[in-house]
C-alpha cells in the first residue's frame, strides 16, 4: 500500500477524514480541465503582478447599483460573499484592499470593517485626493496600484492606476480607459474576477487553491 494511501475503513463504519479528503482529491484530479483564459485575461497578466493595493468602488462594482430605501429612509446595499472571499484570498496574497466612493453610507462601513479593509475613504468628492493619499501612506508607486470603478466619476483614478479594470456593467467611456473588463458585472463577481487575476498574475492562484482543497 502506498504511504500516502488510506487504510481502507471496516464493513459499517463511516468514513474516515482521511479517505473523504481524498475522495475530493479524486473527484478534483478527474475534472475536466478548465478552459483557457481569455485572450484579454492574458494581456493584463503583466499589469497585475506588481499590484500591491486593490481599491475599488462600492456602487456598481462591490454592489450592482441599486439603492434600497426602507420606510425610514435607511439606505441597504447587497454585497457578494464570492467578492467578499476573493478579497480575503488577496488579502492571503499579501494585497491590500480599500474603497474610494463618493457616498457615504452605513453598510458600506460594517462591510469594510468585516473585511478588515486597511483603506477606506467614504463621502470622497476628489477621488484623486484620496489616491495620492494611499500613495503617500503606502509608500506604493502608481504601477503597484490597481483601481476598479464603473462611472465618469472614477475615470481619474483609472488613467492613474497601473492597473485599472471595469466591470460589465461599467459605461463605455470607464470600458474604454480600463485595461481590462470584466466578464461579470458589479455586485454579481467582477470583483472575483478581478481578485482572481491578480492572485494567477502574482502565481499565487493554484497555490491557494490547494491549500484550500487540503483543509
Amino acid at each position: 500500500m502506498p504511504p500516502d494511501s488510506c487504510p481502507p475503513t471496516k464493513p459499517g463504519q463511516y468514513p474516515s477524514d482521511c479517505e473523504i479528503l481524498e475522495g475530493y482529491r479524486t473527484m478534483a484530479r478527474n475534472q475536466p480541465s478548465r478552459p483557457a483564459r481569455s485572450a484579454a485575461w492574458q494581456a493584463v497578466l503583466s499589469k497585475a503582478k506588481p499590484i500591491k493595493i486593490l481599491l475599488l468602488d462600492v456602487d456598481g462594482v462591490l454592489t450592482d447599483g441599486s439603492l434600497i430605501y426602507s420606510h425610514e429612509g435607511q439606505e441597504s446595499k447587497a454585497f457578494n460573499t464570492q467578492d467578499g472571499f476573493g478579497l480575503r484570498l488577496l488579502q492571503e496574497a499579501g494585497v491590500e484592499i480599500g474603497v474610494i466612493t463618493a457616498r457615504s453610507s452605513e453598510a458600506v462601513t460594517r462591510r469594510c470593517a468585516n473585511l478588515k479593509m486597511r483603506y477606506v475613504y467614504q463621502g470622497t468628492g476628489n477621488k484623486v485626493d484620496a489616491y495620492k493619499e494611499i500613495l503617500k501612506q503606502s509608500g506604493c508607486k502608481p504601477f503597484e496600484i490597481a483601481y476598479m470603478g464603473d462611472d465618469w466619476l472614477d475615470l481619474a483614478l483609472l488613467t492613474r492606476a497601473g492597473f485599472s479594470a471595469a466591470p460589465a456593467n461599467g459605461v463605455r467611456e470607464v470600458q474604454e480607459a480600463a485595461h481590462y473588463t470584466t466578464e461579470h458585472s458589479g455586485g454579481h463577481g467582477a470583483v472575483r474576477e478581478i481578485c482572481d487575476l491578480i492572485l494567477e498574475a502574482k502565481g499565487r492562484y493554484q497555490e491557494l487553491l490547494q491549500s484550500y482543497m487540503s483543509r
